[in-house]
């Protein structure tokens, strides 16, 4: 329906729906020191405009806002309506502290026994 419409018309249509897509995604992704919204995100990878970023691959970070929530490894895979569409090849959640590889030992007791009982 939208090849019957002037092409300045689709276009100011399509330049409307990805600044709407902008303002709702809190979603980023940092590469180095650039900063990019992501326009959409789904399980095996995210979206992109097409303009504003190149085509990445390697090491990425994502943050929802100033939370980081992955680091993510992944590859350019397709463009498609002025997005680019990037494939995670690996995934990993963000933590605050580096996993322990050693089980901690309790050292408080567990109780107290009061004196003369």
């Amino acid at each position: 329906m939208l090849e019957f419409l002037p092409k300045e018309v689709r276009e100011g249509l399509d330049a409307a729906r990805k600044r709407d897509l902008k303002k709702k995604s809190r979603l980023r992704v940092r590469v180095d020191d650039e900063v990019f919204p992501v326009l959409k995100f789904w399980d095996t990878g995210f979206s992109l405009d097409n303009e504003r970023a190149p085509h990445l691959r390697g090491l990425v970070d994502l943050y929802d806002g100033s939370r980081h929530l992955y680091q993510c490894l992944i590859i350019a895979s397709e463009e498609e309506d002025g997005r680019m569409k990037y494939e995670f090849k690996r995934k990993a959640e963000a933590h605050d502290q580096a996993p322990l590889d050693f089980a901690r030992e309790e050292t408080a007791p567990v109780g107290l026994i009061a004196k003369g009982a």
